[in-house]
């Protein structure tokens, strides 16, 4: 029997997840326990992660494995941080209990995130993410820091990061030439270890966003959900409400109808065992676009195109192919 990572909880608030903001990401653990065993896990988790980000086109700016919980920094651009967490701790966490013949949930309630401003607070994140490793004891230097495998310090100062384009972005905000850029960049980390007292970086909110910026107006808005000040809080809370009114007009029906429109095909027949051409195009970008896009389930796709569920993965991956490979589709679907 496979079991999920997220035991059911009480109604918390909704999270805010729209392609393109800057999320830091906290994973534990469940009840404090470790979730890595050995080394072999950190490089599954690693490998999977990687993968993901190049799958998905998500941006990961800072990252670090610890014992009983990780830390990301994470960007998407196309999938929501919701789909994208979703595949990598189910993935990895019935590879973990099948590698080590164990059962129940791996991972504490629902992951943390927190939308950050990135154009304040982008530096800030890397450092203390970077960091936890010698912070916690994992490592006791910034020179063994420098060759911690389970710690994104290592990779960026090593040129092997996920994406060179990310590398040189991240790199950009110290200096033009790489070289300097790199030094600036540890110099940086060490004055973090100087501090006395390290930011508070576990969540958003009035207090944490003040204690960083506090110039900040005290009367200014501010959400527990969110890491940054009055004007990013208003702004992201108006495009979120814009997303919920676009997200509630693309329901499964509306996808399956626009689809079947665009490709000639009668709605009806998709729900049938059929595999001429048009039918299998249609029903491959149907579960691209509702699975990956727009968040629905797979068991519900399934169940309206005739599909298992293992079925409706494997049709959104040649869907996802139609949809990179045709810009009329790309431009019927980005300004719907």
């Amino acid at each position: 029997m496979i079991f999920f990572p997220y035991p059911s909880a009480m109604p918390r608030s909704a999270r805010i997840d729209i392609p393109g903001l800057l999320q830091h990401v906290i994973v534990r653990g469940i009840e404090k326990r470790s979730i890595f065993a050995d080394d072999q896990d950190r490089s599954n988790f690693l490998k999977r992660l990687s993968n993901l980000l190049q799958e998905t086109d998500t941006d990961c700016f800072a990252w670090a494995l610890m014992d009983n919980h990780v830390h990301l920094l994470l960007r998407p651009r196309k999938a929501t941080l919701g789909l994208f967490m979703r595949r990598l701790l189910t993935g990895y966490a019935v590879v973990f209990n099948l590698r080590h013949e164990r059962s129940g949930h791996l991972f504490q309630n629902r992951y943390k995130s927190i939308v950050c401003d990135q154009d304040a607070y982008l530096l800030e994140l890397i450092r203390y993410i970077h960091l936890n490793p010698l912070r916690a004891g994992t490592v006791q230097t910034l020179e063994e820091l420098d060759a911690y495998p389970w710690c994104g310090h290592a990779y960026l100062i090593k040129d092997k990061w996920f994406n060179a384009e990310l590398r040189n972005e991240i790199l950009s905000h110290f200096a033009s030439r790489p070289s300097t850029a790199l030094n600036r960049y540890r110099d940086f980390l060490a004055a973090g270890l100087a501090a006395a007292e390290p930011a508070d970086l576990m969540g958003g909110g009035k207090r944490r966003t003040l204690a960083l910026d506090p110039a900040l107006d005290q009367d200014e808005d501010f959400d527990d959900r969110i890491l940054g000040g009055g004007a990013f809080v208003r702004q992201l809370l108006g495009d979120e409400e814009r997303e919920e009114r676009s997200r509630s007009h693309l329901n499964l029906d509306h996808i399956i109808e626009k689809v079947s429109r665009h490709f000639g095909v009668d709605p009806d027949s998709l729900a049938l065992p059929n595999k001429e051409r048009r039918i299998a195009q249609s029903k491959a970008l149907i579960c691209y676009l509702a699975l990956r896009r727009f968040g629905h389930k797979g068991t519900e796709i399934a169940e309206r195109l005739d599909l298992t569920p293992s079925g409706v993965s494997v049709a959104a991956k040649r869907g996802e192919h139609l949809f990179q490979d045709d810009d009329d589709l790309r431009n019927l679907w980005d300004n719907k």
